[in-house]
């Protein structure tokens, strides 16, 4: 990665809805500055900084020299962000998660300039930066455009990206919202998932507070997608960080659902159905059962009233247990 991404900015900027669509009368580009010796400016513009996984980022990156002739090596575009190691005791560091050329090797005349356009392919399991139009909390991302021009002097401008959910996603957010559940933290973690395929070297984790209809049994929840072209692998860990702490023990449970049809999906019921399958097994996981609880009807419909909490039940939500990880279910 170049010295010069280490000291880019993030520029503030709007963005645009949900709705993917260039924003009128907004363009967002970056500068580097000159180098030294050779004079060469980078200028990167997009056409659109919003996007969705999976779609192609489309641009123009203009590089022009200064008094001198500038041997190129390559173009190369990549997107950068700020993830956590696997280590959680060493610091966040900037991470260029994708990259990709854009031009090979070429001689750029003193006082001349050449226009590069690009599509740059999305992964699907990029992480995503926004919500309903608004920044999923500290999340930022970026794109890094690199002209090598010899092997030790390159040049980076950066230009900031806002990458909405798939509606796949987008859709269980919004449920999980409608079910009380708030988000209380969205970070990028540098480490790939144990048994997930993943293209990706990192990933992403979504953490909420339990709502209240679901907190005996749990305390925290934490999202994790991995998304490819057909479908959507949903993961949900609860109490990961207590468990850490040596409060109470935590569960992993993972399921699946398909792009496809996802408009017509009863999403508060599938949602809902997820969770109450994770959170029974995790209750059933403790180590003291006395101290566990399950959900054995919908969140989310009309209910009588709850009856008295026995001592003993629910209260202690799942504490005593060992780490546990696990399979899921199907929400197909």
């Amino acid at each position: 990665m170049s010295r010069s991404a280490g000291r880019a900015v993030f520029a503030e900027a709007g963005t645009a809805a949900p709705e993917v669509r260039e924003d009128r009368g907004v363009r967002l580009t970056g500068v580097s500055p000159e180098s030294g010796w050779t004079g060469l400016t980078v200028h990167t513009a997009l056409a659109n900084a919003s996007t969705r996984p999976g779609l192609r980022l489309p641009g123009r990156v203009t590089v022009t020299a200064g008094s001198t002739d500038v041997p190129v090596q390559h173009v190369r575009l990549g997107l950068v962000t700020t993830a956590e190691p696997d280590d959680p005791e060493a610091p966040r560091r900037l991470v260029q998660f994708h990259q990709a050329a854009v031009a090979g090797a070429f001689v750029l005349r003193a006082g001349r300039a050449r226009s590069i356009p690009f599509e740059l392919p999305l992964p699907w399991e990029t992480p995503v930066t926004i919500f309903g139009g608004v920044p999923l909390l500290s999340l930022r991302m970026g794109l890094r455009t690199e002209v090598a021009i010899e092997p030790r002097l390159d040049q980076g401008a950066m230009v900031p990206v806002f990458v909405h959910p798939l509606p796949t996603q987008a859709h269980i957010l919004a449920a999980l919202d409608t079910l009380g559940f708030r988000m209380r933290q969205a970070g990028l973690v540098d480490a790939r998932l144990p048994g997930v395929e993943q293209t990706l070297p990192l990933h992403q984790r979504l953490g909420f507070w339990a709502a209240p209809l679901y907190a005996g049994p749990i305390t925290e929840l934490e999202l994790i997608f991995v998304a490819n072209s057909a479908g959507l692998e949903v993961i949900l860990w609860m109490d990961r960080r207590l468990a850490l702490a040596g409060i109470t023990h935590q569960s992993i449970s993972r399921f699946r659902v398909w792009h496809a049809g996802a408009d017509r999906r009863d999403w508060l019921a599938t949602v809902d159905g997820w969770l109450r399958q994770a959170i029974n097994r995790h209750a059933a996981a403790a180590a003291h059962a006395d101290w566990s609880a399950t959900i054995s009807e919908s969140a989310h419909v009309s209910r009588h009233p709850d009856e008295p909490i026995h001592p003993g039940y629910g209260l202690g939500g799942t504490a005593g247990g060992a780490g546990v990880g696990g399979g899921g279910g199907d929400g197909t």
